[in-house]
């Protein structure tokens, strides 16, 4: 009977996946033609926030728990998947061509944010308070620029990459789409996550490569399904300014307010997870620059880093 409820579990949390990510593209969008926002400031900005809302509660929860190690990996971890899985499977479905405004600003923020964020793991191996409350002012200082200057420009029609097929809505009806959306991510990447751990758990995978591969990949479920779901609407801009945004947000918002908190000290953490996370920003960039676009090639090469990735980590939990 547990095996069925399992299996179910996960069913049920994959659909809440699909259609909760849906839901978020919709009301996104449409809140976006409503207040003369860019779709792309809409991915970078609340599309990207909302679906950082798992990697946000657990890396609170793990800082008021001592666990350093689980905050910081939880954040470096899900910045590798976003780009290395998640655009690599976004490429695949519809190649996402480059909003020049993403080379401005966007971009060289989530590089130096990723460098900072390298500089306090070797300056004292953790964040402590004084350097969270710089990220968070960061963070806040980026969402009131990137909505201010949206509104100022206002939508032009070279700020998506394919024509917007969705019509605006009532704003309210869009809210709530966005509300009911993120909800329905969450507790869909909660039901997905705690079935696929329970058959591998049943299954003799051990609780370490577990901890690394399904609970770290989970996190970023919500950012995943959003993407995808974007990619196949043609709304690219969402898609790749999802996955932007939310490594953006991921630093100077989740490793601002954790260590103010309570400062996170996370020794457990290789440098080579850094300069993974470094060097994948470091490849998206320089396709962005010289490709104008993500290909489906990219794509390739992206996922070609997630797994030789996640089979270091495995060799690493086994040895």
């Amino acid at each position: 009977m547990d095996w069925f409820v399992q299996i179910m579990l996960g069913i049920l949390g994959g659909v809440m996946l699909y259609y909760g990510a849906e839901f978020l593209v919709k009301g996104g969008v449409s809140i976006a033609l409503k207040f003369k926002i860019t779709p792309l400031v809409i991915g970078l900005t609340l599309v990207a926030f909302a679906t950082s809302a798992p990697e946000l509660a657990v890396s609170i929860s793990a800082s008021l728990k001592g666990s350093g190690d689980v905050a910081m990996g939880n954040v470096v971890g899900s910045n590798i998947c976003n780009i290395a899985l998640i655009l690599g499977l976004s490429a695949l479905i519809a190649p996402l061509p480059v909003n020049k405004k993403l080379l401005k600003l966007d971009m060289p923020l989530m590089f130096v944010a990723s460098l900072l964020l390298t500089g306090c793991f070797l300056l004292n191996h953790g964040v402590n308070r004084w350097q969270g409350a710089i990220f968070f002012l960061g963070i806040l200082a980026y969402t009131f620029w990137s909505i201010y200057s949206s509104r100022k420009e206002g939508v032009s029609e070279d700020d998506g990459g394919d024509e917007v097929e969705i019509k605006e809505v009532n704003l309210w009806l869009s809210i709530a789409f966005v509300v009911g959306g993120l909800l329905t991510l969450v507790y869909g990447a909660r039901f997905f996550v705690g079935s696929a751990s329970f058959i591998a758990l049943k299954l003799g995978v051990p609780e370490a490569i577990i901890g690394l591969t399904i609970v770290a990949f989970g996190t970023s479920l919500p950012e995943l399904a959003t993407s995808i779901v974007a990619a196949l609407k043609k709304e690219q801009d969402i898609a790749i300014g999802n996955v932007v945004g939310s490594n953006i947000f991921n630093i100077l918002c989740i490793m601002g307010i954790s260590p103010m908190i309570k400062p996170i000290s996370a020794k457990g953490i290789s440098l080579i997870d850094f300069g993974v996370m470094i060097g994948i920003a470091v490849l998206l960039w320089g396709m962005m620059i010289w490709g104008k676009k993500i290909n489906r090639t990219a794509g390739v090469v992206f996922l070609i880093v997630n797994f030789a990735y996640v089979g270091w980590l495995i060799s690493r939990s086994i040895n």
